[in-house]
């Protein structure tokens, strides 16, 4: 139901009085009809009644509801249907007032495969869709490989790929530095290999104590056999077992735990998380939540953990550093979602107090570092300012590069800087085509050309300062296109590279200005400079690295007309490869079914220029 007229305002009191008293979210737009917040209530009249009515407001909430022109609301059968709801929608649209997670990205895990003969050990992100066994998630990629490096040297089961294992008519190098017992030559036997992957799996599940019993065991026996080669082999897989353990394990922890912390200060909050999966520390995360200010640590964590474990495996405990409102509701809904009880605690004593303590301690200072950041930053854009002499400090930067190799694939980038750094999602790349290899004026011309059409319809704000890394050359091009499309409120800056390509030796190029600009020596306008392109060198480097990879899968067929993929595959097939289509002549090639007279000499043409008619 949406209640509210654009054009003619809001009539609260109308709307408050048909609004309904059950239990779901509540959506406030704003004139351009975009979500500015997101509510969920147990009853709804009441939740909204309380925005209009308080006298006590903070200034976020007076703000806000200064902004509201139209309110939706979604009735839920329940009040912890509403909580999901609610998270699913800041997820998707990420209001301005509400507190949002940035990052979203699917976690890994450690896999071990049940469907081979000789299983494999191999990291895994995305889908669980192969039938085995997965142990996380873990907080990084790093952490997965660091896992997967210390199992090698424990257990030595095969962790290459299935098109690799299959192909070996010798054993690799993992076989003779002892990280692996060449199963894909039939070196080892199934039911010895299946004795590592035994062992691996007790270790991943947490069960340490049982696996170093069966260790001892099987060396006592050897020794007593007079196998003291063997004994001495189990002895060392015992003893960089025990350094790991006291490494890795957490004293006290034999189940799921995550350990989260949180701090805030101002309009910024950090939230730390540890992982905790049977008994062992898998390492630690840090989360930068948006927020719009006037947040306590309650009200963050709250909201992190109902956004982050929305579609995430849930361990069955999760320690917090503060009570949480409706901390009961919150614990329902997750279990719920999980398939088994999820149990939220804050009160905590013992060894776990010292490991919320050092979240804790972790969540102070990566938020100290941050404010610090944020406040370095600021204080460039101050000295931004200064330097180019701005009447206002800006509050958006874009920066243009373009990257090729000998004017082959070329990828222009575009980066953005706010007050308090990167803003990775506005970051774009443009393929450059239909302009001379090695053409850089061109290739600005029309990257700048192409983000800024974009800008004029909308797509994402207008910096007051675009940087382009080049000289006048670069400067002029970026100026005719902005006149073009009758843009003239952005400042052009150009960057070009000083003396031997040294940093702080750069020549800073304004396009209303004939003669380079006279900028302070370390001042902090440079740093930024420096910094923003970089970034944007970075940026454009990896996209053309990318493209040209692309490039390089690409098949030569490809560029044929009326040759489609199916086409192509028959032909790859009936020749052997891409060698053999290329030596075959025309006849042979129309022999082919599917393949014309004409399609046929086409092809041959391709591979034999110098022949076509």
């Amino acid at each position: 139901m949406t209640v509210g007229n654009l054009a003619t305002g809001f009539d609260v009191k109308a709307f408050l009085k048909t609004l309904t008293q059950c239990p779901g979210i509540y959506r406030m737009l704003n004139e351009a009809g975009e979500i500015i917040y997101i509510g969920k209530a147990k009853n709804l009249k009441n939740r909204v009644s309380s925005y209009f009515g308080s006298q006590s407001a903070s200034p976020k909430q007076q703000a806000m509801v200064a902004r509201i022109s139209a309110i939706e609301v979604t009735v839920t059968r329940t009040e912890g249907e509403a909580l999901l709801l609610e998270s699913q929608l800041i997820k998707q649209f990420k209001p301005r007032y509400n507190i949002s997670l940035r990052d979203d990205k699917s976690y890994p895990y450690v896999f071990i495969s049940s469907f081979h003969d000789f299983p494999q050990l191999t990291f895994h992100r995305g889908a669980k869709k192969k039938r085995g066994k997965y142990f996380g998630p873990y907080p990084s990629a790093s952490a997965v490989k660091e896992t997967l490096g210390l199992l090698q040297k424990i257990f030595p089961i095969r962790q290459c790929e299935d098109s690799y294992f299959n192909s070996r008519s010798r054993p690799c190098l993992q076989y003779q530095i002892e990280r692996c017992t060449a199963p894909c030559v039939g070196f080892i036997g199934k039911e010895l290999y299946q004795t590592d992957v035994d062992n691996t799996l007790l270790f991943l599940e947490g069960r340490s104590g049982l696996l170093i019993d069966n260790l001892v065991n099987k060396m006592e026996t050897a020794a007593a056999q007079l196998e003291f080669e063997t004994a001495a082999s189990y002895r060392d897989q015992i003893l960089r077992l025990r350094a790991i353990l006291e490494k890795h394990f957490v004293q006290g922890e034999k189940g799921d735990v995550d350990i989260i912390a949180c701090a805030v200060k101002g309009d910024v909050a950090c939230v730390q998380v540890f992982f905790i999966r049977n008994g062992q520390n898998l390492g630690n995360r840090q989360f930068l939540p948006k927020t719009a200010g006037d947040n306590d640590e309650p009200t963050v964590l709250h909201a992190f953990i109902s956004q982050y474990y929305l579609d995430k495996s849930m361990p069955h405990e999760l320690l917090v550093s503060h009570p949480l409102p409706e901390t009961e509701l919150l614990s329902e809904v997750l279990s719920n979602q999980a398939g088994h009880p999820v149990a939220i605690s804050s009160n905590v004593r013992g060894e776990r107090l010292k490991w919320l303590q050092m979240a804790i301690t972790n969540a102070q200072s990566t938020l100290q570092a941050r404010l610090s950041d944020k406040q370095n930053m600021f204080a460039r854009f101050i000295s931004l300012q200064q330097e180019l002499g701005c009447s206002e400090t800006p509050k958006r930067l874009e920066c243009f590069d373009i990257s090729h190799t000998q004017g082959e694939q070329t990828v222009a980038s575009c980066v953005v800087f706010d007050r308090e750094g990167p803003v990775k999602s506005d970051y774009r790349r443009f393929n450059i085509e239909g302009v001379t290899g090695g053409d850089d004026y061109a290739a600005i011309h029309q990257a700048v050309f192409r983000r800024f059409k974009r800008q004029k319809q909308g797509e994402h704000p207008a910096p007051e300062i675009l940087l382009i890394d080049g000289g006048k050359g670069q400067v002029g091009e970026a100026k005719k296109a902005l006149a073009e499309l009758e843009i003239n409120n952005v400042m052009i800056v150009g960057v070009s590279k000083g003396p031997d390509r040294k940093a702080g030796m750069e020549k800073i190029i304004l396009a209303s200005h004939d003669q380079p600009l006279d900028v302070t020596p370390g001042a902090g306008a440079l740093l930024l400079i420096q910094q923003i392109r970089d970034e944007a060198h970075r940026f454009a480097i990896t996209g053309h690295r990318q493209r040209r990879g692309k490039s390089k899968k690409r098949s030569v067929l490809e560029d044929i007309a009326g040759l489609g993929p199916k086409r192509r595959q028959i032909l790859l097939k009936q020749f052997g490869g891409l060698q053999g289509v290329s030596n075959a002549s025309a006849d042979a090639l129309a022999g082919i079914d599917g393949i014309s007279r004409q399609l046929a000499q086409r092809i041959y043409d391709l591979f034999h220029p110098q022949d076509g008619s």
